[in-house]
């Protein structure tokens, strides 16, 4: 007998009069927002102008949101396409499946094309919105503890999920919450990154390509615990297997561009330094806090020597 329990929600979409509202879509929406908004800070603070991230996010969300549904129909076509399936389903975004993998891939694309219309480097954006990211898939997945869905083996542990829907081949009973082991992970791989970002100033896509290294890391223990239907390659979830390949990539990223370009960028934005990084959001980059020490180092110096003359 369970003592302790998560319940899952009885349903997933509210109807105010005709119209529905999913938790998954909402969860989604709210994972966009909050990577813009963090991603702005941050851009901002490396010396670019205010609203740039949310100008190339129209970019990248939209090439996202395909490319995360087009990894997830091909990799479990089954779904869609086999006897009895109705094709059509793979278009219903709101009724979940999204994957992260091609979701990055497209929507890096996105936001490449956005970069170049505005001249931005696009590992400087990179680097801007990579925790951004990473808290909007923490928030991200609890649209699927909305849908009932992507959960771990059984379990009988305090904070085990409880499953009520028989729906697509469920089971009720207790199992692993993996939504939430991923959504805390999530959550501790954008305070990873942006420590690290301030202690070693990474640049040049090294934050993110640690964001995606960190990311990797985690979904490869907690895809191997969870229990729905997936493609095997030699005894390991194709999944397990993308976490490992793209893990290993980000780490070659990381090592070989602190090689090649160590430091950060000095500029991010063109033309962001004349128009004021006060004026775009009150917020300096470190460029102009340096500076900022020199001209008082340099004021301090001119009064010591007005002091002289006036002794001498």
């Amino acid at each position: 007998m369970e003592l302790a329990f998560i319940p899952s929600p009885s349903r997933g979409v509210l109807y105010l009069g005709p119209i529905p509202l999913r938790g998954y879509a909402f969860c989604i929406i709210i994972g966009v927002f909050v990577a813009v908004w963090l991603g702005n800070k941050r851009w901002i603070a490396r010396g670019g102008r205010a609203g740039t991230v949310a100008d190339i996010a129209v970019w990248a969300v939209p090439f996202g949101l395909v490319g995360g549904r087009l990894y997830h129909v091909i990799t479990d076509y089954e779904l869609y396409f086999s006897e009895g399936r109705d094709w059509v389903d793979a278009f219903k975004i709101w009724e979940g499946g999204l994957g992260i993998w091609g979701a990055i891939a497209l929507g890096a694309l996105g936001a490449w094309i956005g970069c170049r219309r505005r001249g931005i480097p696009m590992p400087a954006y990179a680097d801007a919105v990579a925790p951004g990211i990473a808290l909007a898939q923490a928030i991200g997945r609890w649209g699927n503890w909305f849908n009932q869905e992507l959960y771990g083996k059984p379990t009988d542990l305090p904070w085990a999920l409880e499953i009520t829907s028989s729906a697509d081949g469920r089971v009720p009973g207790t199992y692993h919450p993996t939504f939430l082991y991923e959504s805390l992970w999530c959550i501790g791989v954008a305070v990873l990154v942006i420590w690290a970002d301030r202690r070693f100033r990474l640049g040049h896509g090294r934050a993110f390509a640690l964001y995606v290294a960190a990311y990797c890391a985690g979904r490869g223990w907690i895809e191997y615990m969870r229990v729905d239907d997936a493609h095997h390659i030699l005894g390991l979830r194709l999944n397990v297997w993308t976490a490992i390949f793209v893990f290993l990539l980000a780490v070659v990223y990381l090592v070989v561009s602190a090689k090649k370009s160590p430091g950060r960028e000095a500029v991010v934005e063109p033309g962001a330094e004349a128009s004021g990084g006060e004026a775009d959001g009150g917020e300096k980059p470190d460029e102009a806090d340096d500076a900022d020490k020199d001209d008082e180092a340099k004021d301090d110096e001119a009064k010591d020597g007005a002091g002289s003359a006036k002794k001498t």
